[in-house]
């Protein structure tokens, strides 16, 4: 099983990538600050303004390296990697099921009943651990909706309908969300979800870990041989990696939401490690965003019982063994796909 967490994170904007034998050299202010061996890397991933050398894209490229470019706030730009390898006849699968509404449809259930499943559960792990901090009447409410959205999702035919169910479940959802917030009350709440750009310290932190998973997920279905953009429940749009984002729905609540709450409530940031700018986007500061980088590879580095293998698997490489199952989905070797079923 390959690990998903030899990933380069660079968060300083004046840094600048370069390539030296086999190993990418990061400078600033062209004295060299870091040298890693590419062979221990699987992706890099930039944020702000750095710059790369061609040289080190294109061997990049040739290794196989992904290497992404994000901006200050986490938001995906673009993206060099090198030749796909990937089987085509999996690939060609994947497209005759992307073009057929009732084949997606019949996929994006199974991602949609995980997604909804692991919000709940998330709810219910809360009242569990903290049943005497907040009202745990309203979060048990909004489990049952939960899980009556569950049940719905067996019986709708189309897309915009399962669509419909997601959308009332995350009402459901997010509508308790800031009881879930423990710590900093006056600097971190949750009024709703914004983005393009987040607008205050909950929203930061969500895009900015949102978009570390898609990145996750991107490298895990390119690893199974699929292609990260034709998918199910997110349609075709140039430049969206429809796929990843397919993916990423059953891991947001139990990787990324739990992350946010987690170090929130436990107060690893604080509100003066977030900058408001003139257009009201809110974005973290450089020495933020690296604690929080670091706390998320910790978290990735976690072991758990993966439910449906029945062994035990690192949270970061849980990107990859569900693209391998999708995959095996696709081809046909087995019935239903099995989302990932946080328990």
């Amino acid at each position: 099983m390959r690990k998903l967490h030899n990933i380069l994170y660079v968060t300083h904007p004046d840094a600048y990538l370069s390539l030296d034998g086999e190993n990418a050299v990061i400078l600033e202010k062209d004295q060299e600050v870091k040298r890693i061996p590419l062979h221990n890397l699987e992706g890099i991933i930039t944020f702000g303004y750095t710059g790369a050398s061609p040289a080190l894209m294109h061997h990049c490229a040739e290794l196989g390296i992904a290497l992404t470019f994000l901006s200050a706030h986490g938001r995906f730009l673009c993206r060099v990697e090198g030749e796909k390898h990937g089987n085509i006849l999996l690939r060609k699968e994947q497209y005759r099921v992307s073009d057929d509404e009732n084949r997606s449809l019949e996929a994006a259930r199974y991602i949609v009943c995980g997604k909804l499943y692991n919000e709940r559960a998330v709810l219910l792990r809360a009242m569990r651990d903290h049943s005497m901090q907040f009202d745990c009447e309203k979060i048990s409410n909004a489990a049952e909706r939960i899980t009556r959205a569950i049940t719905m999702t067996e019986k709708c035919l189309t897309l915009e309908e399962l669509r419909g169910i997601e959308g009332e479940a995350a009402n459901a959802y997010f509508g308790v969300f800031d009881l879930l917030i423990l710590q900093n009350k006056n600097d971190f709440f949750w009024c709703g979800r914004t983005r393009r750009p987040p607008t205050d310290n909950v929203n930061a932190l969500l895009s900015f870990c949102y978009s570390l998973l898609t990145h996750d997920c991107a490298a895990g279905l390119e690893s199974a041989g699929l292609d990260s953009y034709a998918g199910f429940l997110h349609r075709d749009r140039p430049g969206r990696q429809s796929l990843a984002l397919d993916l990423m729905e059953e891991f947001r609540a139990p990787m990324c939401d739990r992350f946010v709450l987690s170090i929130i409530n436990t107060r690893q940031v604080n509100a003066s490690g977030f900058l408001q700018k003139e257009n009201s986007a809110v974005i973290m500061d450089d020495n933020t965003r690296r604690d929080v980088l670091v706390a998320w590879q910790k978290r990735k580095q976690e072991e758990i019982i993966h439910p449906f293998l029945g062994e035990k698997a690192e949270w970061g490489v849980l990107p990859l063994v569900q693209a391998q199952l999708l995959a095996r989905y696709i081809r046909g070797d087995i019935d239903a796909y099995p989302p990932f079923l946080w328990r």
